[in-house]
């Protein structure tokens, strides 16, 4: 197995630790602005430089004397990245300073024992002596002079960081079949949902900050992570709200980063929360994963908290306001005591094989005559829709591409009948379909 280094970005507040994440992983990956504490759960990306790959992890601002609140939280998040890494990046601002926050922090590093690298970050156009000379008196050996922004001299700074660790070879790249059998699995819903309390119960540690406070999670968060023989790259995303109710920038980022979270996987979970009505913004959701095509699985959280009366009107809520999500498989779980996880992960499995089916031509074009055989579709004038044979035209979701002549004329309705028999017959739960209908032209029509 790869030996891989790791390497904690650890810092104050807004001292530019996301952008050095995001110039090592040669990504966009971390959200990037001048806004303090906008890092909350730990970031993990791959880098290499040379023949050195190492893994790079970005925490949120580090504030080691807070005993409460979403400050500790995110403290005990930068606890757990120093714990499990190989060298610590200690960033400081050149610009702001030493602070006593920094002084802190390094009386923290120092007791740990691990390799520190002292980083002095935002340090373009200044002289490096100047840059430096201050935080000589943190007692952490030679500060390096960087800007993250810019790239100066953050080579120099990984090469020292990793000048401890041999160079390994390369290994051959993962095979396709590998590729395919890593189930990437997004968790969307509203602020407050459940959906990091979810994540933390599945993988069986504080993986991510579950606070009881709308808004926790800012950013998308990958997680690798094995359950059950399966692999998958599970991602925590941030809650959405109504349009209305973003407000901050930053919001409208996150918000950003789910949908492309949505985009970017195979299947889907849905979170819903049992002790508050279905509202418009879960309809919203669950209409942008519906038009995506992803897979999807619906959990209504919190459902050990409320009583029979309240399942009940829960179900017909759900029913009536979700029911173009009937092909989706539903749970009622409750996140907080692992209730009904399990489950869910199946039904993951599931949606995922599904999206992935491969459905042979002859046996769609036998299904397509049988439903046809059984319901004709409607004339249009004279004319009645003829239907010859049926092939896959993809997957994630599935593509159904039924040919003939006439097909424009095939009603909504119709449509959603083929649907429904190319669904049972194939056992597609989970996972949209979608079916194009091809007409052949007509040599004579001039």
């Amino acid at each position: 197995m790869l030996f891989k280094p790791v390497v904690s970005l650890v810092g104050r507040p807004n001292v530019g630790k996301s952008t050095l994440f995001n110039r090592l992983t040669r990504s966009r990956a971390a959200l990037v602005a001048d806004f303090s504490g906008l890092t909350r759960d730990r970031h993990y990306g791959e880098g290499r430089v040379g023949s050195k790959p190492f893994l790079v992890v970005d925490t949120g601002g580090f504030e080691p004397v807070a005993k409460s609140g979403i400050l500790s939280e995110m403290a005990s998040q930068t606890m757990q990245a120093i714990a499990e890494s190989d060298v610590v990046i200690f960033l400081v601002d050149a610009r702001g300073g030493i602070s006593a926050q920094d002084h802190d922090i390094a009386n923290l590093l120092r007791r740990r024992g691990q390799k520190v690298v002292l980083c002095v970050n935002k340090a373009e156009g200044m002289a490096h002596t100047s840059a430096v000379a201050e935080f000589h008196e943190l007692g952490l050996g030679e500060p390096y002079a960087i800007s993250a922004s810019h790239g100066d001299g953050v080579n120099h700074l990984i090469e020292h960081a990793l000048s401890e660790f041999e160079a390994v070879e390369e290994t051959p790249a993962a095979s396709d079949g590998e590729i395919e059998h890593r189930i990437k699995l997004a968790v969307v819903g509203r602020p407050n949902v459940g959906k990091s309390t979810f994540i933390n119960s599945l993988v069986g540690e504080e993986r991510v900050i579950a606070f009881d406070m709308p808004g926790t999670t800012r950013d998308a968060i990958e997680i690798e992570f094995e359950h059950r023989d399966h692999r998958y790259t599970l991602i925590d995303t941030a809650g959405l709200r109504r349009r209305g109710k973003v407000f901050e920038s930053i919001e409208k980022f996150s918000v950003i980063k789910t949908l492309q979270a949505i985009e970017a996987c195979n299947v889907v979970l849905l979170m819903l929360d049992a002790q508050a009505d279905i509202s418009d913004q879960d309809a919203h959701i669950a209409g942008f994963v519906l038009d995506s095509g992803r897979a999807l699985v619906v959990a209504i959280n919190k459902w050990d908290a409320i009583d029979s009366y309240q399942r009940e009107r829960a179900e017909r809520d759900y029913a009536r306001k979700l029911r173009f999500l009937s092909f989706a498989k539903v749970h009622r779980i409750s996140a907080a005591k692992g209730q009904g996880i399990g489950a869910v992960m199946r039904s993951v499995n599931a949606a995922h094989e599904a999206a992935f089916r491969k459905l042979s031509t002859p046996r769609l074009t036998r299904v397509l005559h049988e439903a046809v055989a059984q319901q004709q579709p409607a004339r249009k004038g004279i004319f009645r829709p003829k239907m010859r044979y049926a092939h896959q035209g993809g997957q994630n979701p599935p593509l159904v591409i039924v040919h003939g002549s006439g097909l424009d004329a095939v009603q909504d309705s119709y449509r959603r009948y083929l649907e429904s028999q190319f669904r049972t017959a194939f056992q597609l739960e989970g996972t949209p379909l979608r079916i194009e209908f091809k007409s052949s032209r007509n040599p004579y029509a001039k």
